[in-house]
């Protein structure tokens, strides 16, 4: 009994609080609200669609989520830490090793097979290199890529290449994966099998936190949050 209740609570813990968050930007003499007053939390295990339309703030939202933006107002925090208060080298740990990100141009290396481009961020992160390749190795077969890890790019389908773009967002073992349209250059099978990928990786304990404008690709996800000139429109867990 105990141990249910213990696992219940790692499950219910908060690990994104936002509240009160604003990011306005000023331009010429108007002050343009990307975000006003957002509060919002995101737990263990949660898998959320942001959507909106243009301009409702959405990528500024991922932004801030992902430590590459600070908001004006308001405040972010990250496994209990107010990410304000960090300093650029401890912001720079936090992306490189909390958040993986994954983003519609997929921003691998043409030049380097998917092993290599899978372990750049272990390489920034001084691992040794046999421990690079065992782990960058385990990532490609974990999206279903282990006979192919000595392809470049260019020898991949768009779908294959995404999942070598999720494998290098795993290599730090990440809590929150954030994803920025991921099936936005994928036809719609190729979309349903990343998603696919994204849910079982939220099943087996990652936060994914995903944008995109395709309802369809939404209701793969357990909550749904719209956006709409800044302000949170709706958020539904389903």
């Amino acid at each position: 009994m105990s141990s249910s209740k213990s696992d219940s609570a790692v499950t219910e813990r908060s690990i994104i609080t936002m509240q009160s968050l604003c990011k306005f930007y000023e331009m010429g003499d108007q002050t343009v609200k990307a975000l006003d007053s957002i509060n919002l939390d995101f737990k263990l295990n949660d898998y959320t669609a942001i959507m909106g339309p243009s301009g409702s703030g959405k990528s500024t939202l991922m932004n801030i989520l992902g430590c590459l933006d600070t908001p004006t107002s308001g405040v972010y925090e990250l496994n209990g830490q107010n990410v304000a208060e960090m300093d650029d080298d401890e912001l720079a740990h936090i992306r490189n090793k909390e958040i993986g990100f994954v983003f519609q141009t997929f921003n691998l290396l043409p030049r380097l097979n998917c092993l290599r481009n899978v372990e750049l961020p272990l390489i920034y992160a001084g691992v040794a290199p046999e421990e690079r390749e065992k782990r960058a190795t385990e990532a490609l077969v974990k999206v279903g890529l282990g006979e192919r890890i000595r392809h470049k790019p260019a020898e991949l389908s768009g779908g294959q290449i995404q999942r070598v773009a999720i494998a290098r967002a795993l290599i730090n073992k990440p809590s929150i994966i954030l994803a920025d349209e991921p099936t936005g250059n994928l036809d719609t099978a190729t979309s349903h099998d990343i998603m696919d990928i994204f849910g079982a990786l939220s099943d087996a304990g990652n936060t994914i936190i995903l944008i995109t404008h395709e309802e369809d690709i939404a209701n793969y996800t357990r909550r749904i949050i719209r956006l709409r000139d800044g302000k949170i429109e709706s958020d539904v867990r389903r």
